[in-house]
């Protein structure tokens, strides 16, 4: 059976090494570590015809993923599905437009693949218990991966965080604790508890592998576009792991042969209350300032400023992308009206990518000919009071 090629771990801002079997945080110049492959061996048995044998889950990409045993975490990570959006696109004009819906992950949402991959890694680096700030779906995930690896977990949320989310936790056993404020004070104390009781820190970027799990969206995407990628994809984004991972994806799809080196125009969609990327594009800024009062009820968007905000801004500068924003009553619309339309339990993030979707359709940014995905991070269900 074909097995993990990780070689080592590359500081994302100095490209130095570091081993890849040894517990890593933050590099030493407090940037995220990226994961790295042999890709060449890699490419020998991760072929798109040897993928056809294997279950369409997460783990078929097991060569471009750290060396975890699949069976002993698995609870159904990956896979999700590709949706064609008739009705909308017609709304819109648009020829082609798919959501990428999420919601079908273990507790709801696309943490669940991050934390199918951080988890075991950390236990198998000897971490003993976790922890980690949540906007409320990281919280669930986390708590669900620990419980199946046997781990103790505490996961730290806002106080208006989505009762659902909350709630899943608790049932998988975690330790849940509010902190009035935002996701940034929930970071801060996680960090304190970390370093007083030698617990291991889970948190977006924090660790190497909660990217690596992410990163599966694009290897899906293209999968499931019959070798092809989107001309456009809208993400929602807070901490950014996710589109910084796909274009990771693509990366190492092009190392792998599957692809050249054209990519998808990213569009990181944030709130007009919480909006550092769009206000670092237009200042031309390589990282973003702070957000202060930072304020949306979309939770996932609610971070003031991103640890890897350098690679995301990289990221869209280097896909001629970009960032936008949108007000909560557009994005609250958005979901509403991607649910009545196409029967998606569609999140407030996912109903912000629509709502932008719109905006860039009608000032022509995006053509009404090309390949359009927008991402449904979640189920709507979750964010029930």
């Amino acid at each position: 059976m074909a097995t993990s090629c990780l070689t080592h771990l590359e500081c994302s801002r100095t490209g130095e090494h570091f081993p890849a079997d040894q517990a890593q945080h933050l590099s030493p110049s407090g940037a995220p570590f990226l994961a790295r492959y042999d890709l060449d061996r890699a490419r020998s048995s991760m072929t798109r015809e040897a993928l056809r044998e294997r279950p369409f889950d997460l783990w078929r990409y097991r060569e471009v993923l750290p060396p975890v045993e699949r069976d002993d975490i698995f609870l159904g990570e990956g896979g999700t599905p590709l949706i064609p959006a008739p009705k909308l696109a017609e709304t819109l004009g648009l020829s082609r437009l798919f959501i990428k819906d999420e919601s079908g992950n273990p507790t709801g949402s696309f943490k669940a693949r991050g934390m199918a991959v951080a988890v075991p890694m950390a236990k198998a680096l000897g971490a003993t218990e976790l922890a980690c700030p949540s906007a409320g779906n990281a919280g669930a995930a986390l708590a669900a991966y620990a419980a199946r690896a046997g781990l103790p977990a505490h996961v730290v949320v806002p106080e208006d965080a989505p009762r659902g989310a909350v709630e899943q936790a608790r049932a998988a056993g975690a330790d849940v604790r509010f902190v009035k404020g935002l996701i940034g004070d929930a970071g801060r104390q996680v960090a304190k508890d970390c370093e007083r009781h030698g617990w291991y820190d889970v948190s977006t970027l924090k660790e190497p592998y909660r990217i690596e799990g992410k990163k599966t969206m694009g290897y899906e995407l293209f999968e499931q576009l019959g070798g092809t990628l989107p001309d456009v994809i809208l993400y929602p984004t807070g901490g950014a792991t996710g589109l910084i991972g796909m274009w990771k994806a693509f990366e190492e799809m092009e190392s792998l042969g599957w692809i050249d080196s054209s990519r998808p125009r990213m569009v990181a969609v944030q709130a007009t209350g919480c909006a550092p990327l769009l206000r670092a594009m237009e200042t031309g800024a390589s990282e973003c300032v702070p957000w202060e009062n930072a304020a949306t009820r979309a939770p996932g968007l609610r971070v003031p400023k991103a640890l890897g905000d350098f690679l995301a801004l990289r990221v869209l500068r280097s896909s001629r992308g970009l960032a936008t924003a949108v007000s909560d009553d557009a994005l609250e619309s958005g979901a509403a009206e991607v649910s009545t339309a196409e029967g998606v339990m569609c999140c407030p993030e996912g109903g912000a990518c629509f709502a932008s979707l719109r905006t860039l359709v009608d000032e022509a940014w995006v053509r009404t000919d090309e390949t359009v995905v927008l991402f449904n991070t979640a189920s709507g269900a979750i964010y029930l009071q």
